[in-house]
């Protein structure tokens, strides 16, 4: 079925896609990674044949037949199932599977989180992909990729597997202290956090996507949390008059927004929308208004609306007034004006060629933006928060920004950006969120301290739960690192937290700290075992030290798909992406921001290194946990396994990055031996991830990403390897 207006999604560079010889014909990838995820009717109208053809051959493959379908894959997973069919189907096939226009699909790589970025910036150039007979070669490969599969994942005894999104479905459980929330740390007047299931992209469109339904709210509140917050966009929630046709719905937006205030303020709870504005416009928008234009992206068919424009400020400050107007009730909102997306003409880092702004100072623009917003929100609301948060700001002129900015908006600095790291003598320093390098940074209390006293009262960014340096599990077990961050900015006199951005929102884990000190919390275990839990997370913590913290590692090694990720007998050319696709880029992957005249990289052998000395320690982490089970009441044992499982599977995550690193380190090398023994424990990583998943739906799950993985994407792992093993074995003989 031809689909319109193909030509306004983007291609970047459209590179040839990757093979996966694993299987022996094209279509049987796309039924494999589509399996229980899309209808077969579905599936068999995109491949152009039959249902009964489709559910045959996935019988073949050994495929679970009948499949149980879980309908949110396409609500709550679309992004999974874009993922997943990126290198496999052409833009045309992949819109017939999400059954979406054109115009969707572009929205959502535009807006939904940046996910063009996570994508590599690029759609690899798949042809259409057909059912077709196979072939008897084809034949009598499928039937050992059947038996391949029979033998790794035999049938199971245990009670059936949990089904993804399965956490929507089960109350948070509280332990004790639901009518006195949050006793610790009273000095921070604002707790402010993200949905731990919200669909970020447009969450105020589908009502039955409930980013916060009224269990999370009172779990939340139970920890203490005063706020949170979601995406806003102004032009789908409030008239943009040079483009009337990005308003479709806004009245059903705002209707949601309000609805979700008035829930949420049941629960003493405010509610905040991030804004990261003025958002690009396509190109085609500037042939009527070319004086609201400024630096252009042409690879993604975009431009800045540019803010040294009179109308493109007045439009922001109006706006902003207009969404407070029409929800009241909404408690205020935050803004991000450097490089998440493209906004004013510096907010990307790059040369700026706009012909106003280049004569301007960047710190200039930045506080403009934020005072419009400011001005808006005030007009309307006066007590309303407006919090600035200086994420991505350039050391040269943040503190001239600060000054610049209105007497009556909140400062908020990421806490840990800016401590100095050491790791095995390679020095750097965190950018971004970090768990293993607790702040504040002496960079953000300098910040904090210029911005008390200019009046402005201080929040600090922290992740509680977890980051990005192992962002598939829904806390990790540090609470002794969390603990101290905690105290630290205590001792630094800010006024408030935001707990998470789209990851670390788990209605529970290191948010306990909030109630209870980390003896405390292993205490609930029981006297005898408490101990065992104790010792555990604090080798957690000391293990977690290790971690090879740079930007680049935290958004392209693959320890955040761990077993999840290929491995690929030849380079495959690809550069890795943000998340999704690390492939086999290991000079991407250890690259890392660093002080001047230091080398930018780590050497591969102490990256590898590193992964290697977090997995053991943490695996003696994880031995505590077996002790305390065997100690533990009756009563306490269900609590003592998730913790290990969670545990189990960040191990799976820290081991296989340092595997993967040393298969390609050594890939090209003849020792063969070595790269035979890395292909079998990578396998035993990805049944072990498998069973995992199949029994906790939160793992390789994160709001902003959906899941990372499938129990179906571990299994074509152990495909993978099978056949590399097959592929070393030849070559060792």
């Amino acid at each position: 079925m031809q689909r319109k207006n193909i030509d306004i999604l983007p291609l970047g560079g459209n590179p040839p896609p990757l093979e996966f010889p694993h299987f022996p014909a094209k279509h049987q990838a796309v039924i494999w990674r589509n399996w229980e995820l899309v209808p077969v009717k579905r599936l068999a109208r995109v491949l152009q044949t039959d249902p009964g053809t489709v559910l045959d051959s996935a019988a073949e493959m050994g495929l679970r037949i009948p499949p149980l379908a879980e309908p949110r894959w396409l609500t709550r997973g679309y992004i999974t199932i874009i993922k997943n069919n990126w290198h496999l189907l052409p833009y045309e096939q992949l819109l017939e599977l999400l059954d979406w226009p054109a115009e969707k699909l572009a929205y959502t790589l535009r807006e939904d989180d940046f996910l063009w970025h996570k994508l590599g910036y690029l759609k690899p150039a798949a042809t259409g992909v057909l059912y077709r007979p196979l072939t008897v070669d084809e034949r009598n490969r499928t039937l050992e990729l059947k038996k391949t599969i029979r033998r790794h994942f035999p049938p199971s005894k245990k009670s059936p597997a949990e089904k993804p999104f399965a956490f929507l479905d089960v109350k948070p459980s509280l332990t004790s202290g639901r009518d006195h929330p949050g006793n610790r740390f009273k000095n921070f007047d604002l707790r402010l956090i993200y949905s731990y299931a919200a669909v970020y992209g447009d969450p105020l469109l589908n009502p039955e996507l409930d980013p916060y339904p009224d269990e999370m709210l009172a779990a939340y509140r139970a920890y203490g949390v005063n706020g949170i917050w979601l995406q806003g966009v102004l032009y789908s929630l409030v008239p943009f008059q040079p483009a009337p046709e990005f308003l479709k719905d806004h009245e059903k937006r705002l209707k949601n927004l309000r609805s979700l205030t008035a829930r949420a303020a049941k629960f003493g709870i405010g509610v905040y929308l991030y804004l990261n504005e003025p958002r690009p416009m396509p190109l085609k928008f500037f042939k009527n208004h070319p004086d609201w234009k400024g630096v252009e992206y042409p690879d993604a068919g975009l431009a800045n609306l540019c803010t040294s424009h009179k109308p493109v400020l007045a439009f922001l400050e109006n706006a902003t007034a207009r969404l407070f107007r029409e929800v009241p009730e909404l408690a205020g909102v935050f803004t991000i004006t450097m490089s998440e997306n493209p906004t004013h003409c510096f907010s990307r880092w790059q040369e700026n060629k706009c012909p106003r702004c280049s004569k301007r100072r960047a710190a200039e623009v930045v506080a403009e933006v934020n005072g419009a917003i400011e001005k808006g929100a005030h007009r309307s609301k006066p007590n309303a928060r407006v919090i600035v948060w200086n994420w991505a700001w350039d050391p040269k002129w943040e503190h001239e920004t600060l000054e610049l900015l209105p007497k009556n908006v909140e400062f908020m600095c990421v806490s840990e950006w800016g401590v100095p790291t050491n790791i095995s003598d390679v020095k750097g320093v965190v950018i971004d969120y970090s768990i293993s390098q607790p702040g504040p940074s002496s960079r953000m209390k300098r910040m904090w301290e210029h911005a008390q006293k200019l009046g402005l009262k201080t929040i600090a960014k922290v992740q509680v739960n977890n980051t990005w340096e192992c962002s598939s599990v829904p806390y990790i077990p540090t609470p002794d690192l969390v603990e101290k961050h905690l105290q630290n900015l205590t001792a630094a006199g800010v006024n408030g937290l935001m707990l998470s951005w789209t990851l670390g929102g788990y209605p529970g884990g290191n948010l306990e700290l909030f109630r209870k000190t980390p003896l405390q919390m292993a205490e609930c275990f029981g006297p005898k075992t408490a101990p065992y839990v104790l010792r555990a997370r604090q080798l957690f913590s000391r293990a977690f030290a290790e971690f090879p913290f740079a930007l680049s590692v935290l958004y392209t090694s693959p320890h955040t798909i761990g077993p999840a990720n290929f491995l690929y007998e030849k380079p495959t050319g690809y550069k890795a992406a943000m998340f999704f696709f690390p492939y086999d880029d290991i000079e991407g992957w250890r690259s890392r921001s660093c002080p001047p005249g230091i080398p930018p990289q780590y050497p591969a052998k102490i990256f590898e290194k590193q992964f290697a000395k977090l997995a053991v320690g943490w695996n003696s982490g994880i031995e505590q946990l077996h002790k305390a089970l065997k100690s533990a009441q009756p009563g306490k044992k269900r609590h003592l396994h998730e913790l290990l499982r969670i545990a189990l599977a960040a191990y799976c995550h820290f081991r296989s990055a340092c595997l993967q690193t040393g298969f390609i380190r050594l890939r090209e090398t003849g020792r063969n031996r070595e790269i035979l023994e890395i292909i079998r424990e990578e396998t035993h990583l990805a049944k072990t991830l498998h069973d995992i998943v199949e029994e906790d739906s939160r793992i390789g799950f994160e709001a902003g990403n959906q899941y990372y993985y499938t129990a179906n994407d571990l299994k074509e792992k152990v495909l993978n390897c099978e056949y590399l093993l097959g592929r070393y074995l030849t070559k060792n003989q």
